[in-house]
Order: structure tokens, then sequence, then C-alpha cells
């Protein structure tokens, strides 16, 4: 009599804890300031002006000096999701928002096939216009063989792959190799 309630018991579990785990991530603090900005940003709580210029004068100094030295970087939105579109395909490690927040997390792209070739086994590499390498991991054929030119839509797919339509045509799986 168990049985069957166990057979249901498992599924239920999962789907739990699939509904609750956005919910927690969503809960996470953003990443901690670096210290350079967090001081600079203190200068605005000093009541007198002229101690406030100081303060500032020095912070704005530190923070050059270390951007300077590339121990602070700095970037845009706009760069942070072109970085990201270039990392699409890679698996990393949850970087805490470096560029930009999983909100603008990247799932597909539209590209333009530079160049084709096929291995002994009739996989193909393609090589698109940004140099990112992709590499086929089924063994899908296409009734027509990718040309340099062609647009490609990538997206993600599970267990670290991702499917590619070549102007619209039947998908294959894929993975970044570079």
């Amino acid at each position: 009599m168990l049985q069957p309630f166990s057979r249901f018991a498992a599924p239920l579990v999962l789907l739990a804890l699939a509904v609750t785990t956005p919910a927690v991530a969503k809960d996470k603090a953003p990443p901690p300031r670096p210290a350079q900005i967090q001081e600079l940003y203190a200068c605005r709580d000093i009541a007198d002006p002229a101690g406030r210029l100081a303060c500032f004068d020095r912070e704005v100094g530190e923070l050059a000096n270390a951007d300077q030295a590339r121990e602070i970087v700095f970037t845009d939105k706009e760069t942070a999701k072109k970085t990201r579109r270039g990392l699409f395909g890679f698996s990393f490690p949850k970087l805490g928002g470096i560029f930009g927040g999983d909100e603008d997390e990247i799932r597909e792209i539209d590209t333009v096939i530079r160049s084709v070739s096929i291995d002994r086994s009739g996989k193909y590499t393609l090589v698109m216009e940004d140099d990112a390498v992709w590499m086929q991991i089924d063994t899908t054929k296409l009734p027509r063989q990718p040309k340099p030119g062609q647009k490609i839509h990538i997206k993600t797919a599970t267990m670290g792959s991702y499917f590619a339509t070549i102007e619209g045509g039947r998908a294959i799986r894929l993975k970044r190799d570079r």
C-alpha cells in the first residue's frame, strides 16, 4: 500500500524544491561595493563643506590610483551585456553579478557563421563572426550543409549543451569549444 504513495512522493518533493529554489535565489544580497567606492560615498555624510570637499578630493585620488593600478575595474551596463554575450556557451560559476547580474542572463543569441568544417564522423565545427567556435555533439544530419554567411540561432538546452538552428532549419545540439 505504501508503494503507490512512494511512486508519487519523489516527484512531488522534486517539484516543491524546483518551485522554491528561484524564490530563494532572488533574496540574495547584491555583492558588496569595493572599499574605494564605499569610502567615496562616505564623504557625502561630512557636514562641513571644506571637510567634505577634502574627503572627495582624497577619495577620488585613491580611486584614480586603484584604477590606474588595475585594482578596480569600471564598466557600464552595455559593456557588461556585450561581455556576457561573448561568453555565451561557456559555463562559469556565478560571479556575483560582476557582469551585470542574473536578471539579464543571456539564454540565446543570433549570429552569423564565418566558416564550417566537418570532422571524420560527419559532425560540424562552426566558427562564428565573433570568433566563437561551436562543435556539434549529436548525430543529427542536416539536409543541407551549413555555409559561411548563414544566420544561426543558438539557445540554451540542457546539461550544458545548446540547440542551434541554421536559418530556421532542423536543430542540432552544440557545445562551445572556444
